[in-house]
Parts: structure tokens; sequence; C-alpha cells
């Protein structure tokens, strides 16, 4: 297991200032990691509609702050988004995204990227891996009304919170879940079947290696990432809020 931290990335070629510096992104995770997915840390500022067409790759974005508003091109379809909210892009969808109001979000693309991609005159990346081949369409899906509807699974003795956002049956070569933790949990964990990327959304606690006795402090802003070797405790001192995605993805719990 290993901790990516924003300075981790800073100053290396995963860290992109586009727009006259509108929009920074960091990629907390690439191919090179070996993952199966990269993971970007994206802020904005309020700027003009981009038109976005990733068709070579999927992608999910999970807003953490702010507001955006997304057009599907093809439909003229429109969706404000704010905080909790995910919404999913792929080779069919050519698409505006325009900050409103200051803004971070999570970006997750499969296949992976290297990390220092940058857009082309299509708004796409180059090809990092084989191409999806579907008729799927993007979709907007809002992870708090999905746990207020009794959507998400309780484990731990009530502790743990989780609501699966996207799963083995949406097709995109990874899952993504958004995990609450109360305050005073320590669950040991193992995730043997997959790879994780745990991102830190609020919250203090730590995770322990319970191979090694290694401990890393969690906070904001902090992925930790775990494997199929990794048995691990997270210890909370506050509540806890995580973004998880995994690969190859989970049926949905």
């Amino acid at each position: 297991m290993f901790i990516r931290r924003l300075e981790d990335v800073q100053g290396t070629d995963r860290y992109k200032v586009v727009l006259g510096g509108a929009l920074r992104s960091a990629r907390y995770i690439a191919a090179s990691d070996g993952m199966g997915f990269s993971l970007h840390v994206n802020r904005a500022k309020p700027c003009p509609p981009m038109t976005l067409w990733y068709k070579n790759h999927w992608e999910a974005n999970y807003i953490i702050s702010g507001v955006i508003d997304i057009t599907d091109l093809t439909t003229n379809e429109k969706w404000r988004l704010g905080p909790g909210d995910l919404y999913q892009v792929g080779p069919n969808d050519l698409h505006h995204f325009e900050v409103i109001e200051h803004e971070q979000h999570l970006s997750i693309f499969c296949p992976a990227l290297t990390g220092n991609e940058t857009h082309d005159k299509d708004g796409s990346y180059s090809p990092s891996g084989p191409v999806p081949q579907t008729s799927q369409r993007m979709f907007l899906r809002r992870i708090e009304e999905m746990r207020a509807q009794g959507k998400g699974i309780v484990t731990a003795n009530g502790q743990v919170n989780v609501v699966t956002g996207l799963s083995k049956s949406d097709g995109m070569g990874f899952g993504f879940s958004d995990t609450k933790f109360t305050a005073g949990t320590s669950p040991e964990l193992w995730d043997k079947h997959y790879w994780q990327s745990n991102y830190i959304l609020s919250g203090t606690g730590t995770v322990e290696d319970l191979a090694t006795g290694k401990i890393w402090k969690l906070e904001p802003d902090i992925t930790f990432n775990v494997g199929p070797k990794d048995r691990y405790r997270i210890s909370t001192e506050t509540d806890l809020h995580l973004a998880c995605v995994f690969c190859p993805a989970i049926e949905r719990r």
C-alpha cells in the first residue's frame, strides 16, 4: 500500500494547469501505478464552457464542492451538479463542462492515463489502452439522494455507511463508492480481490499496514491505495468521508 498527497504530484508532469490557470489537475493515480484506472483531483474557477469528448475512454466525475453545469451536446439535456453528484461520460458523449462556482471534483479514467496528457482539438485524450466499444450514453447519480433512499449498506455494527455509485453492471471497468465512517471506528480490512484508491473528502484518522505496522495520518486531500496483498486497519478520530475507486468493479451492494 502507499499514500499519495498533492505535494507528491505538484512539480511533476502529473500536474497540469490549463485554461490560463482556471483549471488545475493533479493526477494522483496514473497508468504506471498499475491499478487499472487513473484518478485526478481537479480544481477550477468559473470559466466558459469547455467542449469535451472522451472518445477513447470511460470517465466518471464526482463533485466535491462548488457548482458545475454539464450539457449533453447530442440531446441538449443539461444538468446542474453540486457536492455528492456523480456523472459518467464515454465514447458517445460529446458534452460541455462549465464551472459556475469555484469547484473541486474527482475524475476517474479507464483505460488509465499516463498522467501527462493534454486535451486535443476534439476535447479528448489519445488512446491509452483498448478503446471502449459501446452504445452506452452519459448518466448522472446523486449519491446523497441514493443514501437517503436507503440504497447504501451499513456495516461494522452501524459504523460504516457505503453507497455504491458505479458497479460492475455499469461496464466502465472500475467501480465507485461513497463511504462514511463514524468517529471511533477501527475496522480491519482486506480488499483481496481488487485494487482500491481511497480519497479523503473530510475528517481525520489513521491507516495502518498490518503487515509492516506502518501508520499514516489520514486527512483531506490524501489518497491511500491498497491491493490484494494489503491487510489494513482504519482508525477514525472524527467522522471520516471517503471516495473509493475499485478495479475490477464490484457488484452493486
